[in-house]
């Protein structure tokens, strides 16, 4: 089966990695679990999850992976902040390959220079930043264009995971 990378921060919303992370895995696709330091544990905002980091952005190569999932929460802000991240984002996106983002996901692909000229959708709070990058914003529970797959919130996470899993 398919090799999806998850890039995760501490914060992040914690059904938009687990729900994901579990469709993905008993769909039988191999789930990495990238971040900004390996084996730290990070955990979720509402504290129902914690997940520890197996591999920094600079240890893996994007090409080695079939997709690659954003979730949201307060993990992409700090994300975008780590040089290494944003740089595989940025070589992840150019493989055309599935690169899916909810909530607030979207705020790691505005740093990677990613979004321009792309439709999406996000968050509500993230609307005018990506707006300001060059995407089109849609309040659409999800919003696939070319490569990328968006969703709102996790209430949108049963048409995020379906796009996700229609691709992978």
């Amino acid at each position: 089966m398919s090799k999806v990378a998850m890039l995760v921060g501490d914060g992040y919303e914690d059904a938009e990695f687990d729900v994901p992370f579990e469709c993905l895995r008993n769909a039988g696709h191999e789930v990495t679990v990238i971040g900004t330091q390996r084996g730290d544990t990070v955990h979720g905002k509402r504290g129902e999850s914690e997940i520890r980091i197996q591999h920094t952005a600079d240890e893996v190569k994007p090409g080695d992976f079939d997709a690659l999932v954003i979730p949201g929460g307060h993990g992409p802000d700090k994300l975008r902040l780590n040089d290494a991240i944003v740089e595989f984002t940025q070589q992840f996106n150019a493989t055309n390959k599935p690169l899916a983002a909810i909530c607030h996901g979207p705020q790691l692909l505005i740093e990677a220079d990613v979004v321009n000229g792309r439709t999406m959708t996000s968050w509500p709070s993230v609307r005018k930043d990506l707006i300001n990058a060059g995407a089109k914003w849609e309040d659409k529970k999800l919003v696939e264009d070319c490569n990328l797959i968006t969703s709102r919130k996790p209430d949108d996470l049963d048409a995020f995971c379906g796009a996700l899993l229609q691709r992978v």
